[in-house]
């Protein structure tokens, strides 16, 4: 009896009913079919003949146990899966509420590089009371806006070619990853405010040399665009290229915020003759970025690796990226430093929180030291072994807004960079599917029909008005504390609060160390047992 009436149970209603509806619509259109509503009855009986097919079909297959138990209606729970994360974001979003960036954060971006107003009324969404809420000191004698777009000299004594480069600039992002609109537009974008454009390990496309932006040209595990047959380094390959004026910094890439440790293969049937000829691939092989380097495989190796890549560049300014994980590797590399007397012109730290390609879950959640954190320590191991002065520090890690630089600043860098932040600006709308191919607003997309949605003449201003905004509240931030120029911003310029009765300032979170205080042999936990772990010679941690 209960096997009878299974076909009128809740779960199986949905395709019962349009059976019993494509019969009845069949039959009425086989007796009446010389009625003007033949038409009408037989599209009917097509359409609910249809949904009974899929319903069996849903009954026999074997990938979804929530279809075979609820044939046709559990399309209905993939399809509300599917507009989630639209629903969320256009319904129930608050102005705080959205990650990685929130609603508020977003249209700050969106206003400023479409130029309209970016002011918010009536006072602070934000709990001001709560654990880890942030805010900076203003002074009771605030100074003049600055005019100038705040810049400085990127070269240590070692670089016969120094670069000016503004303290905002576009974090790396490799053709490939972007489209081929996104990037003339981010390059063109740079040109006209005179700041620079990181290229991503994917190599110097024709797209990023279309307007004649200023590039940084970033080198990964993969050497794309100075490559032998082999994967090998081709240090000719790179001089031909490096030496160029466009390019004016070499970036020695040796792990990403959102994935570090981790390498990255592009299929042979995903690599297409324009990105084979860009990165130096063949086109029926598949495309590898190994997490390691081949050229190098010690501290002092990697530093003079460094120091190859800026005697090829005509003498340019050469550094590395990373995103902190050992604590004693960073230090092996400084004491490698000392042991060679080479030293990079500039340190790009990317945190964890950063990353604009895809990465595992465990990757990008767990891996990994947040940006914060990272600048503090590499700006503190540099004073300790008394090279600071010698080597910039560029930061990159969620950084969208004015905040997010003079923070960033204040413990310790000289500049910030900004992926996501410039992808907005172009109109992304974190619709989180860069790595479908799908992008809606043809950022991210290699498909010519999305990524033709984004018309480069228009992203371009927004691109520029993006930077120029950010670096005018920059402005507004410094000169309210009473201050001329980011690279004059301290820890002791914030506070945080830490209970809703308690406060801290950042120079209580993050002490800076003493010059030369790693020399003398520190006290410090963060930084003594891994200092004695540190070897010049080796990654690998002193037992």
């Amino acid at each position: 009896m209960e096997t009878i009436l299974l076909p009128f149970s809740p779960r199986y209603i949905a395709l019962t009913i349009c059976a019993v509806l494509a019969a009845l619509f069949a039959a009425i259109a086989i007796v009446d079919y010389d009625t003007k509503l033949f038409g009408v009855l037989l599209t009917l009986a097509l359409v609910f003949g249809a949904l009974t097919l899929l319903g069996v079909r849903d009954l026999f297959q074997k990938n979804h146990a929530v279809l075979r138990n609820y044939p046709i209606s559990a399309h209905l729970r993939f399809l509300l899966e599917e507009i989630r994360p639209e629903m969320r974001q256009y319904f129930f979003e608050s102005e705080k509420d959205g990650k990685p960036f929130s609603r508020d954060t977003r249209a700050l971006i969106y206003q400023r590089a479409k130029m309209v107003l970016d002011k918010r009324p009536f006072g602070t969404q934000k709990d001001v009371y709560e654990q880890g809420y942030e805010w900076m000191h203003h002074s009771v004698a605030p100074r003049p806006h600055a005019e100038e777009r705040f810049r400085i000299t990127i070269g240590g004594p070692d670089c016969a070619r120094p670069y000016s480069a503004s303290v905002f600039n576009i974090s790396a992002m490799s053709f490939g990853a972007l489209s081929p609109n996104a990037i003339r537009a981010l390059n063109a974008g740079a040109k006209k405010g005179g700041f620079a454009h990181d290229t991503g390990e994917g190599g110097v496309s024709p797209y990023h040399r279309e307007n004649g932006g200023d590039l940084i040209w970033e080198i990964g595990s993969g050497y794309f665009g100075c490559r032998t047959r082999d994967g090998q380094f081709d240090p000719e390959a790179f001089a031909r290229l490096a030496t160029d004026d466009q390019i004016k910094m070499v970036e020695l890439k040796i792990s990403q915020g959102a994935k570090p440790g981790h390498g990255g293969v592009l299929p042979a049937a995903k690599v297409s003759e324009e990105i084979s000829r860009i990165r130096g691939v063949a086109m029926d092989e598949d495309c590898i970025s190994p997490p390691y380097h081949k050229a190098f495989s010690t501290p002092i190796e990697m530093l003079r690796f460094v120091a190859e890549m800026r005697r090829l560049s005509g003498g340019k300014p050469a550094g590395f990226k990373l995103c902190i994980g050992h604590p004693w590797e960073f230090l092996a590399i400084c004491k490698a430093m000392l042991a060679t007397g080479i030293t990079p012109d500039f340190i790009v730290v990317d945190g964890k929180e950063g990353g604009t390609g895809a990465a595992p879950l465990e990757f990008m959640d767990h891996l990994g030291m947040p940006m914060r954190d990272g600048v503090s320590f590499v700006h503190n191991a540099l004073i300790g072994v008394g090279l600071r002065d010698r080597i910039r520090i560029g930061a990159a890690g969620k950084i969208a807004t004015a905040f997010d630089m003079a923070r960033a600043m204040a413990l310790g860098a000289d500049w910030c960079n900004s992926g996501r932040g410039f992808m907005f600006a172009l109109g992304c709308i974190q619709s989180l599917s860069c790595h479908t191919d799908r992008c809606p607003t043809g950022v991210t997309t290699q498909e010519p029909s999305r990524y033709r949605a984004l018309v480069v003449p228009d992203k371009i201003e927004r691109v520029y008005n993006y930077h120029r905004a950010t670096l005018h509240a920059l402005a507004e931030l410094i000169a309210a504390a009473g201050l001329d120029h980011p690279q004059d911003i301290r820890p002791i310029h914030f506070s945080q609060r830490s209970s809703s009765s308690e406060v801290v300032s950042l120079a209580q979170l993050y002490p800076t160390l003493r010059p030369g205080e790693l020399l003398d042999g520190t006290d410090d936990p963060r930084f003594k047992h891994a200092w004695a772990m540190a070897r010049a010679e080796t990654f690998a941690a002193a037992v």
